[in-house]
């Protein structure tokens, strides 16, 4: 079964550039842009969601990336992982108690550029709690698009632990392990506009 273990070599259509530098203002636009995350449920197959509900802005400074800052709010009940049951346990106080704790925040304290990829370390804060986060990104070109706005493009990821934001909640297998890892991978697709 060496397929299961093997990379794709598709790729989508290269990239383009419509502006050499991108600096400035930008608006993330929510019905491009996805807040993924993924995590193992039963210890055997990968369950996956995202946010839908969120806004966010972003100050981009190619010559000088310390200036660079990002800021994002979600709104914790937009959870959705398809599944309504599981969606409303997620957002029970059993993990993000949204009706108590509305917004999910995360806001940069330090933006580096390493080669093409920008490296975004912030605080990201969910039920009361804040730890910091570091997210490599990878630009993926920038673009005029019909009504002349000006989009650039981004894809990152990383890994973090749940319970480091008291998101406990966990059952025992009869097999070992548990029925929900405390890993999660978060997944950014990010499209922003740059403001007028």
């Amino acid at each position: 079964m060496s397929f299961l273990n093997r990379k794709s070599t598709e790729t989508f259509d290269a990239p383009t550039a419509a502006v050499e530098d991108i600096s400035g203002d930008y608006t993330i636009d929510p019905t491009h842009t996805r807040l993924g995350f993924s995590t193992r449920h039963a210890m055997v197959t990968t369950v996956r969601g995202q946010f839908t509900d969120f806004a966010g802005t972003a100050h981009v400074d190619t010559a000088n990336p310390a200036a660079s800052h990002v800021q994002l709010t979600i709104q914790t009940a937009s959870i959705d992982t398809g599944v309504a049951d599981r969606d409303a346990h997620l957002r029970s106080a059993d993990f993000f108690d949204a009706e108590i704790n509305k917004e999910l925040t995360f806001t940069s304290t330090k933006v580096e550029r390493d080669g093409d990829d920008w490296v975004v370390t912030g605080d990201l804060t969910i039920k009361g709690a804040t730890q910091p986060v570091t997210i490599t990104f990878e630009p993926t070109g920038s673009a005029r698009d019909p009504f002349g706005n000006l989009r650039i493009g981004f894809e990152g990821g990383t890994t973090i632990n749940r319970k480091d934001w008291g998101l406990t909640w966990n059952a025992a297998l009869e097999t070992g392990g548990v029925l929900v890892s405390e890993k999660v991978k978060l997944e950014f697709d990010v499209s922003a506009i740059r403001n007028a």
